[in-house]
This record gives C-alpha cells, sequence and structure tokens, in this order.
C-alpha cells in the first residue's frame, strides 16, 4: 500500500443518529492522533494500565482510544463484543486488573445494579460521556465500587475526545486542578473551544451560556458525501457542536443540553434534561426511569411529554412532588403527559435514542 499521508482518511464512523439520521464522519490519520497523543497525555495511566474496552469499534471512543491508543501507547487492553453484558466485563475487569474504563452513563447503571464490588475494584479511573452523567449516578457508583467517574465529552465530528475531567494533582509546592465535578472538564490538548451567540455568531461572556464552538487538529475533514452538510457545521476550521455550553472562570465547560433537548414552549426554551434530572431526584431513582421528549402544541408551540418505566404507586408520589419541586410552572409537565413504555429506547453505542423516544411520545400523545 502507499505511504499515508496525515491528511489522509483513515475512517469513516457513523455518528449515532439518537437525533437524526446518522452521518458518515471522515476521520484523517491526524484526527485520530491527535486524540491518541492527548488521551496519552492526559488520561491518568502507568506502565501497568488497563483500559477496559467494551464500546463499539463503530463508536468512535471505542474505536479511538479504546483499540488504538493501547495498540501505539504500549499499556494493556481488555476487550468484551458486548457493552449490555456488565457482569461479563466485571469478571475481566477482576481477572485482568482494568484500571482504566470509558463509558456512558446509562452503561454505569447496569455496573451498579449488575456487578459485585470486588469485581470492580481495580478501576481508578472511569470516565462517563456521551451524555450528562447525573450526580446520582456519580455517587451511587462510588459507594459501590470505590472509584467516583468524572465527566468527559466528545462528539463523532471530533475524532471523538474535546473535553476531559482529570484527578487534581498535589505534589510538594505544586497543585494541578484538574476535576470540577458537574462539568466536562477543561479542553483536552492541541483543543480551543469557544460559546457564540447562537443566532448572531459573536462570542459570549465568562459564564454566558451559547453554542459550542470547537477548533483542533482533531476536526473531521468533513461529512461523506455531503458538502452542503458540511458547510453547515465547519466554519474557518470551528465545529459547531450542537451544544449549549458555557465556560467558567478555570477554563471549564459545562453543558446545559442539546439545542436538540429543548422544547420553546410560550417563548421560552425549556432543557429536558433538567427536567428529566429532577424528576429522578424526587423519587431518588440512579436508574433512567424516566425520558422527556416533546410534541406540537397549538397555543405555546411545544408541550412536555414523559415516557417512565414506572408503578403505579412510583408515578402517584411522582406526580404528588412535583408541584412542591424547585421546576418553574412552566417546565411541569401536566399529569395526563405522563406514559408508561416498556423499556427506555437506547443505541448500541449506550445513548438514549432520542429519535425514537420522540416517535413514541408522538404516538402515546395523539390521542389527547
Amino acid at each position: 500500500a502507499p505511504k499515508a499521508k496525515d491528511s489522509d482518511l483513515a475512517t469513516v464512523i457513523f455518528s449515532s443518529g439518537s437525533e437524526g439520521e446518522p452521518k458518515g464522519v471522515m476521520l484523517s490519520h491526524r484526527n485520530i492522533m491527535t486524540i491518541i497523543e492527548s488521551a496519552q497525555e492526559m488520561f491518568p495511566h502507568t506502565r501497568e494500565s488497563c483500559i477496559v474496552g467494551f464500546l463499539p469499534l463503530f463508536h468512535s471512543f471505542g474505536f479511538a482510544v479504546c483499540l488504538w491508543v493501547p495498540l501505539i501507547v504500549g499499556i494493556r487492553g481488555i476487550y468484551h463484543p458486548n457493552p449490555l453484558e456488565p457482569k461479563l466485563i466485571g469478571n475481566l475487569i477482576q481477572k485482568f486488573g482494568g484500571s482504566i474504563m470509558i463509558c456512558t452513563p446509562t452503561f454505569l447503571q447496569s455496573f451498579i445494579r449488575r456487578c459485585e464490588p470486588e469485581q470492580l475494584k481495580s478501576l481508578d479511573y472511569v470516565v462517563g460521556g456521551a451524555e450528562k452523567l447525573p450526580e446520582r449516578v456519580r455517587i451511587a457508583f462510588k459507594e459501590k465500587f470505590g472509584s467516583e467517574p468524572v465527566e468527559g465529552y466528545g462528539t463523532t465530528e471530533c475524532a471523538p475526545a474535546v473535553s476531559l475531567n482529570v484527578p487534581n494533582c498535589e505534589s510538594p509546592g505544586f497543585y494541578s486542578h484538574g476535576l470540577k465535578y458537574g462539568s466536562i472538564g477543561r479542553p483536552m490538548t492541541g483543543q480551543t473551544v469557544r460559546v457564540v451567540d447562537p443566532d448572531t455568531g459573536a462570542e459570549l461572556p465568562t459564564g454566558e451560556g451559547g453554542l459550542l464552538l470547537v477548533k483542533g487538529p482533531n476536526v473531521m475533514m468533513g461529512y461523506l458525501s455531503d458538502p452542503k452538510k458540511t458547510a453547515s457545521v465547519l466554519h474557518d476550521g470551528w465545529y459547531s457542536t450542537g451544544d449549549i455550553a458555557a465556560l467558567d472562570e478555570d477554563g471549564f465547560i459545562t453543558i446545559t443540553d442539546r439545542l436538540a433537548r429543548f422544547s420553546k414552549i410560550g417563548g421560552e426554551m425549556v432543557p429536558h434534561t433538567k427536567i428529566e434530572e429532577v424528576l429522578h431526584d424526587l423519587l431518588g431513582l440512579t436508574e433512567q426511569a424516566l425520558v422527556v421528549a416533546s410534541v406540537p402544541d397549538e397555543s405555546k408551540g411545544e408541550r412536555l411529554i414523559v415516557l417512565h418505566t414506572l408503578n403505579d404507586e412510583q408515578l402517584s408520589e411522582l406526580l404528588g412532588k412535583i408541584a412542591e419541586s424547585e421546576l418553574p410552572n412552566l417546565w411541569r409537565p401536566r399529569s395526563t403527559a405522563f406514559h408508561r413504555i416498556d423499556a427506555i429506547p437506547v443505541l448500541g453505542t449506550g445513548k438514549m435514542d432520542l429519535k425514537q423516544a420522540k416517535k413514541m411520545a408522538l404516538a402515546l400523545d395523539a390521542g389527547e
């Protein structure tokens, strides 16, 4: 084969399609190597470290980090082909001393429910990404296994890692602050981010929420056979993530939600993820049991729908507590907006299937 240049196409990874049709993301050798080099610099590791790989290799994190980091950096990796088998994965971690694990909060909940403490006690660096890491999941995982997950962030278009929380580092006369719970960490090596007004593109001041843009040698070449879509998200080297975020004074990024996970109700932007967090907290639930979606509404533009797997007693308790919750009136789903489903829809990558949730909401609400 002819010698490849760093700008040559290395792979095409398809986006998850959680909000629409999957897109073919073209990644170069430089895109992938940027993430490998950055992970080697930022991930806490030694020569004895062992990455736990169960994310599918068609997933950009499974491909770039779980597969290529061990091969190129020279640390160990253990693999299991099915992320939906936490007990078997736990056995591998216990047998081979897995120490670094990257997964989604949905998968973390499966480990909490299905694994024994001794199976995961060798883990010392656990990253939750692809969706928001709820505090209830972080605390429950630490209480059971001893290791407290941190949150990272990425998109397939960024090959995929953008930012990461890392352990605070302390030595005589020196302290490095690398961890802030509730945030997605700071940008990884070689990348820069900025937050802009979604309508005007003007850069926003520290602490103000807006559209998150990313620039760096990890940003994709473009979408496969779709120059129009590519042009809509790439501007002067900046990739528009579609996520609403804010930067604090220390450079940590906090994601509010995806633009697609807001409803415009009566002219106000209402965040689905925040409502889901409050509803779970009202019942003290660790595992995902509710998902908020929206449907068209003639008078207010949109209205909220809650798909859930609660039993009758839990639902009754929740409906009784909503009125006393911190949710503003406009954010409170009506009692008739709750619909029971068999299971929360999840993609093979571990992310919630928002496209399927929207379809279910529209179908269940059709009679109202």
